[in-house]
């Protein structure tokens, strides 16, 4: 199975949301459902990224480096590279 690591936007808080799924496009619709509290306030959201992995160790690693980051640019130039 493969697992991805995505990267949504929410326009009206101009704000990004790193995290990581086997499904991101379905992951997406629960983010905009409420399904988690730390992005309810964000909705809606748009799926802006994601980088495919083999499994599921990979993908938290990646996840965890790209919010080690910290940084808005980096993930700008994350989505602008693709």
């Amino acid at each position: 199975m493969k697992y991805y690591v995505y990267i949504l936007y929410s326009q009206s808080k101009d704000r990004y949301y790193t995290g990581y799924s086997a499904n991101p496009e379905e992951r997406v619709v629960e983010h905009n459902l409420g399904a988690t509290p730390s992005t309810r306030p964000g909705r809606p959201w748009i799926l802006a990224y994601t980088e495919e992995f083999e499994n599921n160790s990979a993908a938290i690693k990646r996840e965890r480096e790209i919010k080690a980051m910290k940084s808005r640019k980096y993930i700008k130039t994350l989505i602008e590279s693709k």
